[in-house]
C-alpha cells in the first residue's frame, strides 16, 4: 500500500517525489513545487499524496537510498498516522486550499501567509497545499510571493495548475515543476476494475470517453445520469438545423449544467447554513436572536454578527454554485470537443481509437457529409468558447454564438 496508489500512469513522477521526500535531508527540500497537467492527470493526487509522504513517519522517509517498492516501507507508506491524516486532510501541519469560488482573493491569500510561517506543530513539515493556482487574483499572488520567496525553514508550499503558464511568472519561477501526463484510457481502465470492481468493457469505455480524465472515468462507469448528461451533449451537432434550433440548443445546455450545479452544492449549503446559525444559537438571525428596543446591546451586537457571517457565507456559496456551473460547462464543452475530435479521426483515416465508441454511427455520418477543415473550425470554435468562458463572459451567449458556429461550419 502506498498514498501513491492513486496516481494512475505517473510512475516517472512518483520517483521524483520519493527521492525528494527520502534525500530531503541530505540535499535539502525544495521550498516550492509546481504540479502542472492536463484536468483528470492527477495533479491535485499527486499534491496530496506529496504532502503524505512528507509527513509519513516510516523508517526509510527520513534518510537513505528510494526503497524498493516491496520493502513495504518506501516514503508515503499510506500505513502510518500521518499518512492517513494528511490523505484524510486532518493533519495539523498540511492544510488544503480549493478555491471554492471564481478566484482566490487577498483575504485567503494572507491566511494562508500566516499559516505558513508557523513552525510545524510535529517534527517533519509545514505543508500548504493550493489546489487550483491559477485561479489566485493579481494581489493574491503578490501576497504569497514574498513568502514562497522567503519561506520559513520548515514550510514547503505545493501548487497546483493546468500548466506552468498560468500562473503568474515571479511564482513559477521560484518552483520546481512536477509535470503530469494524460493518462492512457487503458491505464484508467485498468485502474477502474482492479480498484473499483467496474466491468472491464464500461472501464473502458468511461477510460476511453472521460479522454484520461480518471475521475470523470469513474463518474461515467457508475452513474446512470452522468453518461446521460454526456450522450444529451453528443447529441447537439445533429440537432443544430437552423437558428432557432441553435438557440434552443443553447438556451437547454445552459440550464442543464445549472441544474447539475445546483444538484452538486445544494447539500453542501444546506449543512453549511444549518451548521452557522447553530454556532450562533438556534435561530442564529436578526429576529432569531432579538428584536428592537427590548434587545440589550450584548444582543444587538450578536444579530448584527449573525447577519454579516450569513451574508458573507451567502456570497461564498453564490460564487461556489457559479463555479460548479461553469466547471459542468466546460466538461459538456469538452465532450462536444471529443465528438469533433473523433469525426476529425475518421476524416482523416487516422490509426486511432475513436472515443464516443456508442454514437459511431453518428460521428462516420457526419464524417461523410463534412470537411476535415470544416470540423477543425468547429473544434476552434469550442475552443474560443471556452476562452471566453475563462475571460467570465456570460455563459448563455458564449453557447448562442458557439452554436451557430457549429451550424455554420
Amino acid at each position: 500500500m502506498s498514498v501513491f496508489d492513486d496516481l494512475v500512469d505517473q510512475q516517472r513522477v512518483v520517483e521524483t517525489l520519493r527521492d525528494a521526500v527520502v534525500n530531503a535531508d541530505q540535499r535539502g527540500m525544495t521550498h516550492a513545487w509546481l504540479f502542472t497537467g492536463p484536468p483528470g492527470s492527477g495533479r491535485s493526487i499527486a499534491a496530496r499524496a506529496f504532502a503524505a509522504a512528507l509527513q509519513c513517519t516510516a523508517p526509510s522517509a527520513s534518510a537513505g537510498p528510494i526503497s524498493r517498492p516491496d520493502d513495504g516501507v518506501a516514503p508515503g507508506c499510506g500505513s502510518c498516522v500521518e499518512c492517513h491524516t494528511v490523505l484524510a486532510g486532518t493533519h495539523a501541519d498540511v492544510e488544503f486550499v480549493r478555491p471554492q469560488g471564481l478566484s482566490l482573493g487577498v483575504r485567503e491569500a494572507r491566511e494562508l501567509v500566516g499559516r505558513a510561517a508557523l513552525a510545524p506543530s510535529g517534527q517533519k513539515w509545514q505543508v500548504i497545499v493550493i489546489e487550483d493556482a491559477d485561479r489566485l487574483t493579481e494581489g493574491a499572488a503578490n501576497v504569497l510571493l514574498k513568502a514562497i520567496e522567503e519561506p520559513a525553514p520548515r514550510t514547503v508550499w505545493l501548487l497546483c495548475v493546468p500548466s506552468a503558464q498560468d500562473l503568474v511568472i515571479t511564482i513559477r519561477s521560484r518552483c520546481r515543476v512536477v509535470a503530469l501526463r494524460t493518462p492512457t484510457a487503458d491505464a484508467v481502465a485498468s485502474v477502474l476494475v482492479s480498484r473499483d470492481g467496474i466491468d472491464p468493457g464500461m472501464a473502458l469505455f468511461a477510460g476511453r470517453a472521460a479522454a484520461g480524465h480518471v475521475g470523470r472515468a469513474r463518474r461515467l462507469a457508475t452513474d446512470d445520469a452522468a453518461r446521460a448528461r454526456r450522450s444529451a451533449v453528443l447529441r447537439i451537432p445533429g440537432s443544430l438545423t437552423d437558428v432557432g434550433r441553435c438557440l434552443d440548443a443553447a438556451d437547454r445546455l445552459v440550464k442543464a449544467v445549472n441544474a447539475e450545479a445546483v444538484e452538486m452544492t445544494s447539500g453542501l449549503d444546506e449543512a453549511e447554513t444549518a451548521s452557522l446559525k447553530e454556532a450562533f444559537g438556534e435561530g442564529g438571525t436578526a429576529t432569531g436572536l432579538g428584536r428592537g428596543s427590548a434587545a440589550s446591546a450584548a444582543t444587538r451586537g450578536a444579530v448584527r454578527a449573525a447577519a454579516a457571517a450569513l451574508k458573507d457565507l451567502e456570497g461564498r456559496q453564490k460564487s461556489r454554485a457559479t463555479r460548479a456551473g461553469r466547471d459542468a460547462l466546460d466538461r459538456a464543452l469538452t465532450d462536444l470537443a471529443g465528438f469533433y475530435r473523433d469525426v476529425l479521426i475518421v476524416q482523416l483515416g487516422a490509426d486511432v481509437a475513436i472515443a464516443a465508441s456508442d454514437e459511431s454511427a453518428a460521428i462516420h455520418e457526419w464524417a461523410s457529409s463534412s470537411t476535415a477543415e470544416a470540423t477543425v473550425r468547429r473544434l476552434d470554435a469550442i475552443l474560443a468558447c471556452r476562452a471566453s468562458l475563462d475571460a467570465n463572459a456570460n455563459p448563455l451567449l458564449c453557447v448562442e454564438s458557439l452554436m451557430l458556429s457549429l451550424a455554420a461550419g
